[in-house]
C-alpha cells in the first residue's frame, strides 16, 4: 500500500511540470526571449555569421606557405624495341624488358611573399564582413522585437475591443428585453422592436469580428515564435492605465542621435563604406608584381634498375628552391575595370549610409508625431466617452419611461460605442509608438 502511494506521488510530481508548462502565461518578455532563441531567420543569420568567421580564418591562412605531396606511377611498354635506355635520377638504365615501371615522389611548397598587400587587405575585408554579419544578427533581433511588440499591443487592443463589444451587447440585450415589455404595453411599435432586435444581432456580429481579430493576431505571434498554430497560447496581458498612455515623450533629437550611434543598420552601412574602401586597395594590388617562393624535394624509381627501391630513392633524391617574379603588363583591362568598379561601390556605399540615416530619421519622426497625436486623440476621446456615456444613460432612462423613441436611443448608443472605440484605438496607438521610441532610444522593450 505504501509503495502504491509513493508511485502515485511520483506520477503526480512528474505530471506537475507538464501541467504548469501547458498553463504558462506568456508575457511580452517571454515572447521576445523565446523568439530570439527559436526564430528561423535569426538562426540563419547566426549561421551566416559563423561562415564569415571561417572566411576570416581562410584569409589569414593565405599568409602561410602551402605544402603538398604528389606521386605518380607509370607502366611503359615498348613492344618493338629490343633494348631501351632511360634516365632515372642519376642513373642511365638500359633494359631489354619491353615493359618497365617507374614512379616519382615529390614534396612541394609554395609561398607568396608579396602581392601588393592584397592578402592583408583581404583579411581586413573579411573581418569587416564578419562584423557586418554580426550586425545583421542584431538588426534581425531588433526587427523581431519590434514585430512582437506590435503584435502584443495589437492583442491588447483586440482584447479590450472584445470587452467593449461584450458590454455593448449586454446593453443591447437589456434594452431589447425592456423593449419587449414596452411593446406588450403598447408603448412602442413592432418596427421599433425589430430595430432593437437587429441592433442586438449587429452587436453579436461585431463581437465575433473582434474575437476573430484577436485569434488572427495570436496566430501571427505564434508564427514569429515558431510555435504550432493549433496550440493553445495564453498571454499575460497587463492592465495599462492613463499613466502609460500620457507618459511624456522623449526628445526627438535625443532619440535620433542615440539611434545614429547604436542602431545596427547605421553601423552596418558605415562598415560597408570601410569595406568598399578596402576593396579599392585590393583591386589596385592587381597592378603590382607578385613575388613567390617555391621549393620541392623529389625522387624517382624504375623497375629496370639494378638498385633496390631504397637505393634508387637515395641516389635519385634532389632538392630545389626558387623565387619567381610576375609583373602584369597587359591584362585585357581587367585591373582597371576592377578598380573602377571598386570606386563605384565605394560611392554607392556612401549613398546607402545617407539613405539609411534619412530612413531612420523619418521613422523616428513618424513614431514621435503619431505618439503625440495619439495622446491628444486619447485625451479628446476620454472626454467624449464621458459625455456620450452621460447622454446615453439619460436617453436610455427616458426610453424605458417611453419618453424617447428607438432612433434616438440607437443614435446615442452608437455615439457611445464610437467614442469608446476611438479611445481604445488612441490608447494603444500612443503606447505602441512610445514603446518603439524608447526602443530606438536604446531602452528595453517593455510595457
Amino acid at each position: 500500500m505504501k509503495q502504491q502511494a509513493l508511485c502515485l506521488i511520483a506520477i503526480l510530481s512528474a505530471a506537475s511540470p507538464l501541467y504548469a508548462q501547458e498553463e504558462k502565461e506568456w508575457t511580452l518578455e517571454d515572447c521576445i526571449n523565446y523568439a530570439l532563441e527559436k526564430n528561423i531567420q535569426l538562426q540563419q543569420n547566426k549561421i551566416s555569421l559563423q561562415e564569415s568567421e571561417i572566411d576570416v580564418k581562410s584569409a589569414k591562412a593565405n599568409l602561410f606557405p602551402s605544402l603538398s605531396f604528389s606521386t605518380g606511377h607509370n607502366m611503359i611498354n615498348r613492344p618493338y624495341q629490343e633494348q631501351s635506355a632511360t634516365v632515372s635520377g642519376t642513373e642511365i638504365i638500359t633494359s631489354d624488358n619491353k615493359t618497365t615501371y617507374n614512379g616519382n615522389y615529390s614534396l612541394n611548397a609554395q609561398w607568396t611573399l608579396w602581392n601588393g598587400g592584397k592578402r592583408l587587405n583581404t583579411i581586413k575585408q573579411e573581418k569587416t564582413n564578419r562584423d557586418i554579419a554580426g550586425l545583421a544578427v542584431t538588426e534581425t533581433e531588433n526587427t523581431l522585437q519590434e514585430e512582437i511588440a506590435k503584435l502584443f499591443i495589437q492583442i491588447l487592443y483586440a482584447d479590450e475591443s472584445i470587452n467593449i463589444n461584450k458590454n455593448t451587447l449586454e446593453v443591447s440585450t437589456a434594452t431589447f428585453n425592456r423593449a419587449q415589455e414596452l411593446f406588450k404595453e403598447g408603448s412602442i411599435s413592432k418596427a421599433d422592436l425589430a430595430q432593437l432586435e437587429a441592433q442586438v444581432s449587429n452587436d453579436k456580429y461585431q463581437l465575433v469580428t473582434a474575437e476573430s481579430s484577436l485569434r488572427n493576431y495570436k496566430l501571427q505571434l505564434k508564427q514569429l515564435l515558431e510555435l504550432d498554430g493549433t496550440a493553445e497560447m495564453k498571454l499575460a496581458l497587463p492592465t495599462l492605465n492613463d499613466e502609460h498612455v500620457m507618459e511624456v515623450l522623449p526628445s526627438q533629437t535625443d532619440i535620433y542621435q542615440t539611434a545614429l550611434a547604436t542602431r545596427p543598420e547605421i553601423q552596418s552601412s558605415q562598415l560597408s563604406i570601410e569595406n568598399a574602401k578596402l576593396g579599392i586597395s585590393v583591386a589596385k594590388a592587381g597592378y603590382y608584381p607578385t613575388i613567390s617562393l617555391s621549393a620541392s624535394s623529389s625522387s624517382t624509381t624504375n623497375s629496370a634498375s639494378t638498385n633496390n627501391w631504397a637505393q634508387q630513392m637515395k641516389y635519385g633524391w634532389n632538392n630545389m628552391i626558387g623565387i619567381s617574379l610576375s609583373i602584369p603588363i597587359f591584362d585585357n583591362r581587367q585591373n582597371k575595370s576592377n578598380v573602377q568598379k571598386a570606386r563605384l561601390q565605394y560611392s554607392n556605399s556612401q549613398y546607402e549610409l545617407q539613405s539609411k540615416q534619412k530612413e531612420l530619421y523619418s521613422t523616428i519622426e513618424t513614431l514621435w508625431l503619431d505618439a503625440l497625436n495619439a495622446q491628444e486623440q486619447y485625451a479628446a476621446a476620454e472626454s467624449k466617452v464621458e459625455s456620450s456615456q452621460t447622454s446615453f444613460d439619460m436617453v436610455s432612462e427616458q426610453f424605458n419611461l417611453g419618453m424617447k423613441n428607438t432612433v434616438e436611443l440607437l443614435t446615442e448608443k452608437n455615439n457611445l460605442l464610437s467614442a469608446q472605440q476611438q479611445r481604445v484605438q488612441a490608447k494603444y496607438m500612443a503606447i505602441l509608438n512610445r514603446t518603439l521610441l524608447n526602443f530606438y532610444a536604446g531602452n528595453k522593450i517593455e510595457l
